[in-house]
């Protein structure tokens, strides 16, 4: 039985900006509400959270702040997922290494890939990442691609892919 990365309701937090790039003190503000109000998670840097419009560098500092601003007494689950498995790896590990406790991998969009590209996709990240669970994210509206039934039944048999976002409807 896999190990449950969080039980109850997870938060998907905008990103708030200024003029001049994120405004951090208003993303304070909202992590200390969720917690505060009794989130069982946060998620960051998802597609609620602007993700697709932010640069790396931008990603690694939100995902850092909210590690730090949330300082363990929730789990983060931090958006790391795009359309190149090697640069998903890559955030993926850098996220790791500040201490969330899992990532949330959108399906590669625009690369119209096989749902045995998707196997190979995500069983590439799981590998390098491990043990650090998994969320996949299904969301065909956006990336033009659906996670079939059969694959999710495949990819679950990887340990730590431990869950799915389903946005399919």
């Amino acid at each position: 039985m896999k190990k449950s990365l969080f039980i109850g309701s997870g938060t998907a937090l905008v990103t708030p900006f200024t003029e001049d790039g994120i405004n951090f003190e208003e993303l304070k503000n909202l992590i200390n509400f969720q917690v505060e109000q009794g989130s069982d998670a946060i998620i960051i840097c998802g597609t609620t959270g602007e993700s697709s419009t932010m640069s790396l560098e931008e990603k690694k500092q939100v995902i850092k702040f909210t590690v730090d601003i949330v300082h363990k007494r929730i789990p983060v689950i931090a958006g790391t997922g795009g359309n190149n498995t090697s640069s998903v790896i890559s955030l993926s590990l850098y996220a790791k290494n500040v201490g969330v406790d899992g990532i949330l991998v959108v399906t590669p969009y625009y690369n119209k890939t096989t749902q045995q590209g998707l196997i190979a996709h995500y069983s590439e990240i799981a590998k390098k990442v491990s043990p650090l669970p998994i969320i996949l994210y299904n969301v065909p509206s956006r990336t033009g691609l659906n996670i079939e039934p059969q694959t999710c039944l495949v990819l679950s048999k990887i340990a730590n892919i431990v869950g799915i976002k389903e946005a399919s409807r």
